[in-house]
Formats: C-alpha cells, structure tokens, sequence
C-alpha cells in the first residue's frame, strides 16, 4: 500500500490493473451501434453463459440497464414494486417515472430481504382505482443495508409467487458477484429466480466502467432498442469490454478477500470507544457513530485529513466498502484514523 489515501467509499473508485489495462489496449474492437462489437460480444456471452440466461448486453451504468429492465417489462401507468430502501428506489433518479411512466410501491423488509408475502400484500388487486402492478424488483446484494445478501430460498420464494401471479422479476444484482461469493451459490441460481439480471463490473470486479443486462434472447433483443432510445449505444466498446473479461478470468474468484477485511475492519472498529460496526455479510460495513459528539460529516472529513476516505451514509453512520485496492495495510491505517478520530471527540 503506498502513501496515497486509502479510498474506502466504494468499490467502484478501482483503478484498472496493469493487466487489466493491457487486456483494453489489446482489444479487438468494431462500432457496436453499427454492427457487434468482437470484444463486447464475448463478454456477453460469457456473462449470459454465468447467470445462465440466454443473452447480455452491455450498457454503460447500472442505473440505464435497471431503467430498461423497467421499461421492458412494464407500460406507462403501471407500478413496480421494490424495496424501500432499493437502489432502484432512492438512487436512480425518479427514472423509472420520468423514463417509463412507471410508479414505484415500496416495500419495507428485513435487511433488504423481501417475503413473498409481504410482496404478495403490495400487488394490486386489479380493480379500476389502483394502478396495475407489473413488476417485481428485487436488490441482491443490498446496497442500503450494508451489502446485505439476500438468501436464496427468499428469492425463491418470489419467483414462486411471481409465476403464480404471472408478474416478471428483475434482479438488480450490482453486486451479485459478491452475493455468491458470500453465500456458496452459483451466479446462475441466483439469477434463475428473475427474468432479468443486471450486474456491473465496475463493482467489486476492478473495471472502469460497464453493467450488463440479461435475459431471454427476445428480451435482449429488445433491450438494445431501448438502451438506444437511451443513448447507450457505443461505438468501439470493446475497450471497456475487455477490462470485464480480463475481470471475470483475474478478480471474480478473489472477492473472499474483500470480504474478510470487510470482517476485520467491523470487527475492530466494533471494538473502538464511540464507534459501532455492523457484522458485514459482503464487502460493505456500516460504522455507526454512538458518540453524540461525532457527526458523520465531520468525521469523515478529518478522517480525510488522515489519508482516509469514508462516505456519510445517513445519520450518525459512515460507509467503508473493501476491494481489490486496498489490501491489510490499507485496513490498519483506516482502523488506526477511526481510532484517532473516536479519542479525539
């Protein structure tokens, strides 16, 4: 670890790998809007093959491909239900309104892990005063709730209800390599439980930029009209598309790692005067700050002042998300400024 600050607001301010760079610079490439792009199409195929879907596609955030999922499966005047705390609920904008005319139903859970019941209970009857219930959103990992993963029997659960009910799924699933890594299960078994997926390889997996969406092939098919409509479509993606699959073959299968200094620095900020630590299931910890002479604000500004970098999450609470650019000496100079911050208030 270098003298530089050690970055722990999210995994997403990874900076590409030396190899990771040479795989971009070496990349075969052709314009994606005109035709396929070589590069994106492997990476596609090779996510669709993971999440066991029948085809990708490649868009440039998380936020477009989750808002075309929405566009897919609804129309204009209908609800989406969600958690109440989901990303696709606080941190995207008011798109699925703006974008698609959708309305979102939140639904408060445990840890960001919906019952089928309690779903159930949010679908609307269908009579002429409610509006139309047309999706279920469902979040894995957690963001909100401190990279929270939700269990597979739940999310089972609500496929069960969502063939019954013949309402399609979509999995926001950021994170979703953490959450099998994390749970022992496969990418796919997750991602069987909705219609369609989306994962980003800008989290956790090191890459600079890049989400993909999956589903059916008619589905996908549909999707690249509307991350069109969108402005997604890019020319020579396979740059961006080659970090992803040097990614999937270098930094998937080390993710374990992050996870066990996610335990470490919740563990001994737990053990901190003044500070509290959430029991972390991925990569993301949530540090609460019992001292009523601490403010997350301010703290995380003087941790700043001490080379290290935490994001305000809400009231009294800072974020610290582990990834593959900070390693055991990151994590002892972060314990030791939240050490030296706590004794100072």
């Amino acid at each position: 670890m270098s003298d530089a600050a050690v970055d722990l607001r999210s995994d997403t301010v990874t900076r590409p790998s030396p190899g990771m760079r040479r795989a971009m610079a070496d990349a075969v490439v052709d314009d994606d809007v005109l035709g396929k792009d070589p590069t994106a199409d492997r990476l596609e195929r090779r996510v669709a093959e993971l999440l066991g879907k029948d085809a990708a596609l490649f868009f440039p955030s998380g936020t477009q491909a989750n808002q075309a999922a929405v566009i897919l499966h609804t129309h204009p005047g209908t609800e989406a239900v969600c958690e109440a705390e989901s990303h696709v609920f606080h941190y995207e904008y008011a798109d699925a309104a703006w974008l698609a005319g959708v309305q979102l139903h939140p639904v408060t859970s445990a840890r960001g892990s919906l019952t089928a019941r309690d779903v159930a209970a949010a679908i609307r009857p269908g009579d002429r005063h409610h509006p139309l219930t047309t999706l279920l959103c469902v979040e894995n990992t957690h963001n909100l709730h401190g990279g929270a993963v939700v269990p597979l029997p739940a999310m089972q659960a609500i496929r069960a209800l969502s063939r019954e009910t013949s309402l399609p799924v979509h999995l926001d699933g950021a994170r979703l390599w953490n959450a099998a890594t994390a749970a022992g299960v496969a990418l796919s078994d997750f991602a069987s439980c909705a219609d369609t997926v989306t994962v980003c390889i800008s989290k956790g997996l090191g890459c600079p930029i890049g989400s993909l969406l999956a589903g059916s092939s008619t589905l996908i098919a549909d999707a690249w009209s509307v991350r069109k409509r969108l402005g997604g479509g890019m020319r020579q993606v396979g740059i961006l598309a080659a970090a992803g699959l040097w990614a999937l073959d270098h930094n998937l299968d080390r993710l374990g790692e992050d996870h066990e200094r996610a335990r470490r620095l919740a563990r001994e900020t737990d053990s901190i005067d003044g500070l509290r630590a959430d029991v972390p299931d991925t990569n993301i910890v949530m540090i609460h700050l019992e001292n009523d002479g601490l403010n997350e604000e301010t703290v995380a500004a003087e941790l700043e002042e001490l080379g290290v970098q935490l994001l305000p999450a809400g009231p009294g609470t800072l974020r610290a998300v582990t990834h593959l650019d900070v390693d055991d000496e990151g994590i002892e100079r972060c314990l030791e400024a939240l050490s030296r911050v706590a004794a100072a208030s």
